[in-house]
């Protein structure tokens, strides 16, 4: 399990996100404030504050390298 610091501040941003992730067959969790969301879900996501940061839970062991690689462009610094 890894946990990262994502932003989704655009509609775009939130479609490209689930497609990129769809297609692992793992789950991820998005955390904000008291509420777990499945990240695999547009709806869920659009129901979060989107204007700061999410925490993003990834409940994987293998692949990380490739998984972090494809979320480069949502992370925050």
């Amino acid at each position: 399990m890894k946990t990262v610091q994502i932003s989704l501040n655009s509609i775009d941003k939130v479609k490209s996100f689930v497609n990129a992730i769809t297609q692992f067959e793992f789950d991820f969790d998005l955390v904000s404030g008291r509420y777990v969301i499945d990240a695999k879900s547009i709806m869920g996501i659009f129901s979060l504050d989107l204007s700061k940061p999410i925490e993003l839970v990834i409940h994987a062991e293998d692949h990380l390298d490739e998984i972090m690689d494809i979320l480069k462009p949502y992370i925050v610094d």
